[in-house]
């Protein structure tokens, strides 16, 4: 049964997540509620016109660092290209242009206004951070993500305007980082064919402990 949230800080136990994994409706994305949710296993999706949605899937696609696959050709890619990697360097930039990014069989963009405010109120307090690619001075390409320092990334989105550029900012950061375990949160084919994989609902928030 769907539940719907009032002002106070508290989400219903994810095993009461419908089929989709939808678990609640309403409420807000104050930093208090975005913290408590990522910590249960819970994330906001929805759409400009719609409440906010909380959602808690099961399965759960997430990538285990140590299983990351590269290609012979994203090798080449990542050796010779003249792509620059930064984190941190301009987050609200990048989440703007997440929610900018057309984005094949969806009509527009849920990250909202109110999600991009969230975020980045969650980026100034040190809990989510934003992957950069640059050439010739400008941002190409980029991700954000939650980050409670508890060694899982929940990654958000991702955009690129140039071939290539979102998988060198994904493969650098994880080849660079000591996360044990990178949430994807739904099936993609892009993130699939980096190794990405699905695990239990259960055995994720294990992990979150």
């Amino acid at each position: 049964m769907i539940s719907y949230l009032t002002q106070e800080i508290i989400f219903p136990n994810v095993e009461q997540a419908d089929p989709d994994g939808l678990l609640a409706l309403g409420g807000d994305l104050s930093v208090e509620r975005l913290v408590l949710a990522y910590k249960s296993g819970i994330f906001p999706w929805f759409e400009k016109d719609q409440p906010i949605l909380w959602w808690s899937p099961d399965p759960r696609f997430v990538l285990y660092p140590e299983k990351l696959k590269v290609s012979k050709s994203m090798k080449q890619v990542l050796k010779n290209s003249d792509f620059l990697v930064t984190v941190n360097q301009d987050f609200k930039r990048v989440i703007t242009e997440c929610s900018n990014a057309k984005r094949e069989g969806q009509p527009g963009t849920w990250i909202t206004n109110s999600m991009i405010d969230g975020y980045v109120n969650l980026h100034e307090q040190g809990l989510a951070t934003s992957v950069e690619v640059w050439q010739d001075n400008k941002i190409v390409a980029g991700f954000y993500g939650v980050d409670l320092q508890n060694g899982v990334f929940c990654g958000e989105s991702m955009f690129t305007t140039v071939s290539n550029a979102s998988k060198v900012a994904f493969i650098t950061f994880i080849q660079n980082t000591d996360y044990k375990l990178i949430d994807c949160q739904v099936y993609t084919n892009h993130l699939a064919s980096l190794g990405a994989e699905d695990i239990s609902r259960e055995v994720f928030l294990e992990y979150l402990k």
